[in-house]
């Protein structure tokens, strides 16, 4: 049977003194406060015989630390974030932190709130992937002191941490490479917030390739589906961009959640990949190795940004006058069966 938790005032309660020289003796204060050995001795066993665990939080505001950090991310059951938070919790455990996972689902809204219930909780620091399209609220928690960490995503002009990766020059030459395979209608599917630095990025990324090559892009061509719709699984849209284009040749898509619903859609309009169409993707997750075809991506290093996002935050939580750190990290183009056409 597991003992009933104690806390600090049923300790100094069962020992007839007070809470304030429990609390000395537990935080390993007592012989600076003078109490003796006897006592401090007694007030150790005792707190194990009553099985006293001690309030992290308040323990934490007096120490000026709480060991925790907030994780603040736009889906965690997207698998590009959802490994990149167990790389973060690891890394954050090896250093002796805990940490308290959100999501924002690109809410910009949520995401002030949920900022601020890390701030209430007192965790030390945030690793954050903004949805927000107002750099002057990051501003402000710089100003506040506020410590914390932008992945993925990060916002021009504003000096703060960042780790993120090179997302203009991931398109650009993934975008090159179908052009080399002879495609030269290439259709681009992303999602929006568009305002969103990393989706920004691969859209220029896929332009700059094809406005070099002299290629005009069609409007159509590009698809921007809203995030809610994903979530929602409503592809109806997905599926009237292939009915109205049948000229592709190619497609490049920005998120792996939405490569799903794209294969979902040509499976039902029986276009074949890479028969019909050559497809390539953001993000590299399992499914993606094992299915038929398997389906040629862009490896993000997510090992190394959720190791550096660490890292930036807690060196920063050491210093009294931290230095921004800004990390841009390479992609890696991986090529599967799904571009062999």
């Amino acid at each position: 049977m597991i003992k009933k938790e104690s806390s600090l005032s049923d300790v100094a309660r069962q020992l007839g003194v007070s809470k304030t020289l429990v609390s000395f003796v537990l935080n390993n204060k007592g012989d600076e406060k003078g109490i003796s050995k006897e006592t401090q001795k007694k007030v150790r066993e005792k707190a194990i015989e009553l099985n006293y665990q001690p309030n992290q939080i308040a323990r934490g505001l007096r120490l000026g630390k709480t060991k925790t950090i907030g994780l603040l991310v736009a889906d965690i059951s997207n698998p590009f974030y959802a490994r990149i938070a167990r790389i973060i919790e690891f890394y954050a455990e090896q250093r002796g932190y805990k940490v308290m996972f959100c999501s924002s689902d690109e809410d910009e809204n949520r995401e002030k709130v949920l900022l601020q219930v890390f701030r209430d909780r007192q965790v030390d620091g945030a690793i954050i992937s903004s949805t927000s399209d107002n750099p002057e609220y990051i501003k402000s928690l710089i100003r506040d002191g506020f410590p914390f960490v932008l992945i993925d995503r990060y916002f021009e002009g504003v000096d703060c941490n960042y780790v993120v990766v090179d997302n203009y020059q991931a398109t650009y030459t993934s975008t090159n490479f179908l052009l080399n395979k002879g495609n030269k209608n290439i259709g681009f599917i992303t999602l929006s917030p568009s305002h969103i630095s990393s989706l920004h990025e691969r859209k220029a990324g896929y332009l700059g390739a094809m406005n070099e090559r002299k290629l005009k892009v069609r409007p159509e061509y590009i698809l921007e589906l809203d995030f809610s719709d994903v979530k929602k699984r409503n592809y109806q849209s997905v599926k009237n961009y292939f009915i109205n284009n049948k000229e592709l040749t190619a497609v490049f898509i920005t998120n792996n959640n939405l490569t799903v619903a794209v294969l979902k859609t040509l499976k039902e309009l029986n276009i074949n990949v890479p028969k019909d169409i050559a497809l390539m993707t953001f993000d590299d997750i399992d499914i993606f190795r094992i299915t038929t075809p398997s389906i040629s991506v862009v490896a993000q290093p997510v090992d190394e940004i959720g190791k550096h996002a660490v890292s930036i935050l807690l060196k920063s939580l050491e210093e009294v006058k931290p230095q921004f750190v800004n990390k841009i990290l390479q992609t890696k183009l991986i090529i599967r069966e799904s571009t062999n056409r």
